[in-house]
């Protein structure tokens, strides 16, 4: 086994790593609130979400050590990987509550359209890294990364989910912000963006997903149907106040008025018990990884390095503006989990894996 060079040591990520190992802390405690069977014990989810942040903090680790120029060589082997994952979700998987994303093995769920967003911003950090510097993006050029793009979509929007799918879509279009695109370029882009929401609408959204649009615009057409969880999360939200009711006092989430409080509808529970100010803080936190994780992109000594840690800023940026949104009824219900909030293995997963490999590139920016 090889030597760890003393200088990663010594340059540890450690505001990063501090502020990712308190999110997920109030995250477990945020859940034994957010479980329905929550009461004087902690509530087999919250124990759940404590062992996968344990394998979590596992992986980051593992992806510290190795230098991170090997992802370059190993991006498109990762993302066939993902492929394979999820057409076999769709023929393996069970389907669970009218959806088929998970595979269950020894009574763990594992999402695989959640390391596929993993996967996104490594091949696209791997084809900018590739692509000549002085040489404009055109539209030949962005034939292949659209494909690339449509075909996990599409495998996940069969399971069916429209927010992760979404996901997948926005971290990879992210790279356009800092691709050398050619300037009319963008009109055509947005004609197709446009194109493809149309397309969507028509042939691809299912029944409930339209409805769930057609009630954001207007809450009052199906106020006990497809605007409850709005509704209910403005409620639970709102009554928080400046201080909040206190842990375990919110009356939305422990009377279970609140739906999926313990995935998509978090952020909920914690404004309504939190109130305001904890809410802030939580979103200060979340500001704070944003800005280290560009700090260590401008600092990289690689492009490679810098595309790879702007990824990990878009995995986190979108799962978060999206999701807090969707719970201040700002944004369609899209079912998009707070990253490491959200009770999921795969999601908290796919965090601090982007995580860990954002760290390897602060700190081996010292080695070279």
């Amino acid at each position: 086994m090889p030597a760890i060079d003393r200088r990663l040591i010594q340059h540890f990520e450690w505001p990063l790593f501090g502020m990712a190992l308190l999110l997920g802390v109030i995250g477990v405690t945020n859940l034994i609130s957010a479980a329905p069977e929550s009461s004087a014990t902690i509530p087999a989810t919250a124990w759940r979400q404590l062992l996968w942040l344990g394998v979590g903090l596992v992986m980051l680790f593992v992806c510290v050590v190795p230098d991170y120029r090997i992802l370059e060589r190993l991006a498109i082997p990762f993302y066939v990987m993902c492929i394979v994952a999820l057409v076999a979700v769709l023929v393996f998987g069970p389907v669970i509550h009218g959806s088929q994303r998970w595979f269950l093995v020894g009574g763990f769920r594992g999402q695989p359209s959640e390391i596929a967003k993993v996967a996104m911003l490594l091949l696209f950090a791997r084809a900018l890294q590739r692509h000549p510097a002085n040489r404009e993006i055109g539209v030949v050029d962005l034939l292949i990364p659209l494909a690339l793009v449509a075909l996990p979509a599409i495998l996940i929007l069969r399971q069916p989910d429209l927010g992760t799918a979404m996901l997948v879509v926005l971290v990879s279009g992210t790279y356009l912000l800092i691709a050398p695109l050619r300037a009319r370029l963008l009109p055509s882009l947005g004609v197709g963006a446009i194109g493809v929401a149309t397309a969507s609408w028509f042939f691809v959204l299912r029944d409930y997903q339209k409805e769930r649009i057609l009630t954001f615009l207007n809450p009052e057409r199906d106020p006990l149907g497809a605007a409850y969880h709005s509704i209910q999360s403005q409620i639970a939200v709102g009554s928080g106040g400046l201080f909040g009711r206190g842990f375990l006092q919110g009356p939305q989430s422990q009377l279970d008025f609140l739906p999926e409080q313990q995935t998509d509808f978090v952020f909920s529970v914690l404004g309504e018990e939190w109130g305001f100010l904890g809410a802030c803080f939580v979103l200060l936190l979340y500001l704070g990884i944003m800005v280290r994780l560009l700090m260590i992109a401008h600092a990289s000594k690689d492009q490679f390095g810098a595309y790879l840690a702007f990824g990990v800023v878009a995995l986190f940026f979108w799962s978060t503006a999206i999701n807090v949104a969707m719970v201040l009824s700002l944004f369609p219900v899209v079912g998009i989990p707070l990253p490491m909030l959200s009770y999921g293995g795969s999601s908290l997963l796919a965090c601090m894996i982007g995580l860990g490999i954002a760290m390897n590139v602060s700190m081996r920016r010292y080695v070279f």
